[in-house]
């Protein structure tokens, strides 16, 4: 076992595991610290605690200090020069014509190197505009190219639910993010509508997928065979995943009747789902879609292609490039 803390240098950025040496650093102290970059400035997002070695990448690099007041200083005056080498670099990428948009500056606690941040939707040879960057700001200068997940990371916002953005409040990495969790969780396949600001998936679809999953298994599929407690048997109508509860259709003569029933009281084989051809298509040029809770839907063609894109993209920006 080894003593060490988690630091972090960013909000919501990736946690690096650093040595304490012999000093006493608590949660929420800030931190000096030896990094692939130069010296950077950290803040300890928990106490010292003890992990396996065999989770330590090695070389494990020790704290150099605690944050003193001069420390704090140097730190705020680096973020006032970030906002000024933000314009000089904005005015810059304008001079030369680049199609690429900037995203965000940070210097280096010791001013060692400045790195720009952007997004461009290609490959940008901005070798001159670093020339030009270099003879201004006298450090060394790295441009390094995000993708629109990471804009969003860093420059945050609120989703459709009110509350802050997850990728800017707490999630340290991306997670693998499917079509397949809306349908599991019976969502609206309207990109618009389970797409966040990045234009992406949402990530939150990922949060309760497990539950889902979970609640799923114990119910019966759509146009399964199901016995009612008194006897009488039916077709599974919909289901109400949350609520455990299935609407079944029971033949009663010439009529047919819907009545609800929680799922335990019910007896049923389930079977496997069918699978849905995407490219299968009706009138109007709309491919059919099957879901748990009200059984048909429809996808425009339209939409089925951006569901396609939306997939696509999400194999490109699975990673995020912040911490590299």
């Amino acid at each position: 076992m080894v003593d060490v803390i988690n630091v972090r240098f960013r909000m919501a950025g990736k946690i690096y595991f650093f040595s304490p040496g012999n000093l006493e650093i608590k949660k929420g102290c800030r931190v000096i610290v030896e990094t692939a970059r130069g010296v950077e400035i950290g803040t300890a997002v928990s106490d010292i605690r003890q992990i396996e070695e065999e989770k330590v990448v090695a070389p494990l690099k020790s704290v150099i200090r605690i944050a003193t007041d001069r420390d704090l200083e140097i730190d705020e005056a680096n973020r006032e020069r970030e906002k000024e080498a933000f314009k000089i670099c904005k005015a810059k990428i304008a001079k030369h014509g680049l199609e690429m948009k900037l995203i965000d500056t940070e210097f280096t606690f010791d001013n060692n190197k400045l790195l720009f941040y952007f997004t461009a939707d290609g490959r940008i040879d901005f070798r001159e505009l670093v020339k030009d960057l270099a003879s201004v700001f006298r450090t060394r200068i790295e441009l390094r190219q995000v993708g629109v997940r990471d804009e969003t990371k860093i420059l945050g916002g609120y989703g459709c639910c009110g509350r802050v953005l997850c990728c800017h409040s707490y999630l340290s990495e991306f997670c693998p993010v499917s079509i397949r969790m809306a349908k599991e969780q019976n969502l609206s396949l309207n990109p618009s509508k389970i797409s966040g600001m990045c234009g992406r998936l949402m990530c939150c679809l990922a949060n309760e997928e497990e539950t889902y999953e979970y609640l799923n298994r114990k119910l019966p599929s759509i146009g399964d065979e199901v016995t009612a407690p008194d006897g009488t048997k039916g077709i599974v109508d919909s289901v109400n995943v949350l609520r455990q509860m299935v609407k079944v259709v029971i033949d009663e003569g010439d009529e047919k009747d819907i009545k609800e029933y929680p799922v335990e009281e019910l007896k049923f084989k389930p079977r496997k789902p069918r699978k849905i051809n995407p490219k299968e298509r009706t009138r109007g040029g709309r491919s059919r879609d099957f879901n748990r809770e009200g059984g048909k839907g429809f996808v425009d063609s339209e939409e089925d292609e951006e569901l396609k894109a939306l997939e696509k993209f999400e194999k490109v920006d699975s990673k995020s490039r912040l911490d590299d």
